[in-house]
């Protein structure tokens, strides 16, 4: 366990390109980020659970969770223990019957599970190491001032420099012939 570090999940955003989502794990005691690609319902699953919206009918992993417990075993934490050709690899860390379980699993299922379940995330070191990503320090050094993308627990300061952009246009000043031409007919000029 020595080799594993704990993140937290930093967000779940949205690809424009592709179906894909993208969950952006980050570790607790550093501004390192580890993006891991998941699929559109896994990342649904994950959202849903951090708003903590109630469902009518149990989730696959809510069903999971319920699976564990009816069985008296417990999650305890969950894990990324590898990467390989790009793809991650996870692990579910459970306690039955007095003896720890691993079972091998995807990450976005394991994540979905941890959030349903509190309990940690854990990274390998050296999946840190190879997709680990630590944001530049011309950023960071940026950061004291107003409008810098942080990487602040709520993420209010991240969205301000998009503030700042839509502020400085200068919406009032359209060219008129950009504007379509009015059903009445107008004259044209």
């Amino acid at each position: 366990m020595s080799d594993m570090i704990e993140v937290v999940i930093d967000s779940v955003r949205v690809s424009l390109m592709s179906p894909q989502r993208v969950v952006v794990l980050r570790q607790t005691d550093a501004e390192r980020f580890v993006p891991i690609w998941v699929g559109p319902y896994e990342a649904e699953a994950i959202t849903v659970a951090l708003q903590e919206i109630e469902m009518i009918r149990p989730l696959t992993h809510d069903l999971l969770k319920s699976v564990f417990g009816t069985f008296n075993a417990r999650v305890k934490r969950v894990e990324i223990v590898s990467l390989r050709e790009e793809i991650f690899f996870g692990n579910i860390v459970a306690e039955a019957n007095g003896e720890e379980v691993n079972i091998d699993s995807r990450p976005s299922d394991a994540i979905a599970l941890a959030v349903r379940a509190h309990v940690p995330i854990f990274v390998h070191q050296s999946v840190l190491d190879e997709a680990g990503i630590t944001p530049e320090t011309d950023m960071q050094s940026e950061g004291s001032g107003e409008g810098a993308v942080t990487g602040s627990d709520d993420g209010s300061d991240r969205l301000s420099i998009f503030e700042d952009f839509i502020d400085q246009l200068d919406l009032g000043k359209l060219d008129d012939k950009d504007k379509p031409d009015s059903a009445s007919g107008d004259k044209e000029s």
